[in-house]
């Protein structure tokens, strides 16, 4: 039998469900654990601090309402978070409010190397070239990489958020090591390189390096047939933010996985940052030592969904506007709407659709852009969300989106609102609790009563159902 306090805030999940985006629900709900429940105080057990600040910031009103709903006026809320206790390896909890330092003293294992052997320029560069003279090292960033070219969207606002914490304060918050993690294309390099350009911009004394797993393992190599591996750690020991990107590639190579620990702890220890990237959360990474895989989980671990249309959208315009480039806004829509998986191939699509305009002194139009689609995307399986449809619906009455978010009582901005519920119902598997938010802030027996009309007026009214097989029509075109 389900104790009180999971009943009491498995309901208050059933109604956080219905009013927040289902990615963020997964993203910020689904983690917390309800812990106990005394005296009309539910305590929660939240995976990091960052996880409770992120909470109290832009929940904190609904979790409010969701657990006075429950407990009444008198009920409150409290926080468990989760800390490592490196000395047991075991997590345990502490309430808020507590100080927000973390204790830096725990004992990290560091590789027994003599650190006074010698100044940097003593130390051999991995990155010079044989038979060049010795450099400082570049840090390897891509300028173009930064966070103001970095569009920002529900998919990735916590990764973001995370990474620009970390840029402006580096190895001095919770997110240390900072793991970012998403599919191909997604923008994780990106990220990357916009949180090392900042510190950079930030802190200009301090020593960023970008280097990608496999020339990580490459120079390790290199080391070991010269004999100087400890040259080699020495040398990553005095950087003071790290990145390192597709950590995936270090599975199975169990003598770099070694070299790699000593250097994690050596700059964890020593309050240096560590930035990864990975096409997996830590949890799916097969090959790589337990050990390892528990350090990645010191900090945060944030991952980058698929971009939303809107976000699509975003991306192309701010990709177009610093390549100083005019193109029609329904050939970017088309663009951003049936490239739904991969930012890099959206990017690949606009820049050989403008290739081939240039190219064939042809002008760039939704019959050049569906051409172009045709053979550079085969079998796409394109996103219907909610947002989308509410542009159809208002391009073909010829009304601004927005429109729909108001409370004016116009009969045809409510027509169109209540045409964009019916079919978000029909169309997506968004709750009608998720489409009233949508569609004016409305609650489900709203969107209820919106079906219901639209379904009368379609049997009764022979225009209107018209409009509405025309509408249907360009929302699965």
């Amino acid at each position: 039998m389900k104790k009180r306090h999971i009943d009491v805030w498995d309901n208050c999940l059933s109604v956080i469900k219905d009013n927040v985006h289902s990615q963020s629900y997964k993203t910020w709900f689904e983690p917390i654990k309800p812990i106990k429940l005394e005296n009309n105080v539910l305590t929660i057990q939240v995976p990091s601090q960052f996880f409770y600040e992120w909470l109290e910031e832009h929940y904190i009103s609904l979790l409010k309402k969701t657990v006075k709903k429950e407990l009444g006026v008198e009920g409150r809320l409290e926080y468990s978070i989760i800390m490592d206790n490196y000395d047991a390896g075991t997590p345990y909890a502490i309430k808020f409010p507590t100080s927000n330092k973390k204790d830096t003293k725990n004992p990290l294992v560091s590789m027994p190397l003599d650190l006074n052997k010698g100044t940097s320029k003593d130390i051999p560069n991995p990155f010079i070239i044989p038979g060049l003279k010795k450099i400082k090292v570049e840090s390897q960033l891509v300028e173009s990489y930064s966070f103001d070219n970095f569009v920002e969207g529900d998919c990735n606002r916590l990764a973001r958020s995370a990474g620009y914490a970390v840029a402006e304060n580096p190895g001095k918050t919770a997110f240390n090591p900072l793991l970012i993690f998403s599919g191909t294309g997604l923008g994780k390099t990106h990220l990357a390189h916009a949180i090392g350009l900042q510190v950079k911009n930030n802190y200009p004394d301090k020593t960023v390096l970008y280097i990608q797993t496999e020339q990580f393992i490459s120079q390790f190599i290199q080391s070991a047939r010269n004999n100087n591996q400890n040259d080699f750690v020495h040398f990553y020991q005095m950087i003071d933010v790290l990145i390192i990107d597709d950590i995936q590639f270090l599975a199975s190579k169990d003598k770099t996985q070694d070299v790699f620990f000593h250097i994690f702890n050596h700059l964890h220890q020593n309050n240096k940052q560590l930035i990864i990237t990975s096409d997996k959360p830590p949890v799916e990474l097969k090959g790589l030592e337990p050990r390892l895989l528990s350090r990645f989980k010191w900090g945060l671990s944030a991952d980058l969904q698929v971009p939303d249309l809107e976000t699509r959208i975003a991306i192309l315009k701010r990709k177009l506007y610093n390549d100083g480039i005019e193109i029609p806004q329904e050939v970017i829509e088309y663009l951003a709407y049936n490239i739904t998986t991969n930012v890099r191939e959206m990017e690949g699509a606009l820049i050989s659709l403008v290739a081939q305009s240039s190219l064939n002194k042809k002008a760039i139009t939704i019959d050049l852009a569906r051409q172009m689609i045709d053979k550079f995307v085969k079998n796409t399986t394109r996103e219907i969300s909610i947002d989308y449809i509410q542009k159809v619906v208002c391009d073909f009455f010829g009304l601004p989106v927005e429109q729909i978010n108001t409370k004016t009582r116009k009969r045809e901005i409510v027509q169109a609102r209540q045409l964009a519920m019916y079919f978000s119902k029909k169309h997506t598997k968004s709750s009608l609790a998720t489409i009233g938010l949508h569609c004016g802030n409305k609650d489900h027996a709203t969107v209820l009563h919106a079906c219901k009309t639209v379904s009368n007026l379609i049997e009764t009214d022979k225009q209107f159902e018209g409009y509405v097989n025309e509408i249907n029509k360009k929302i699965q075109h």
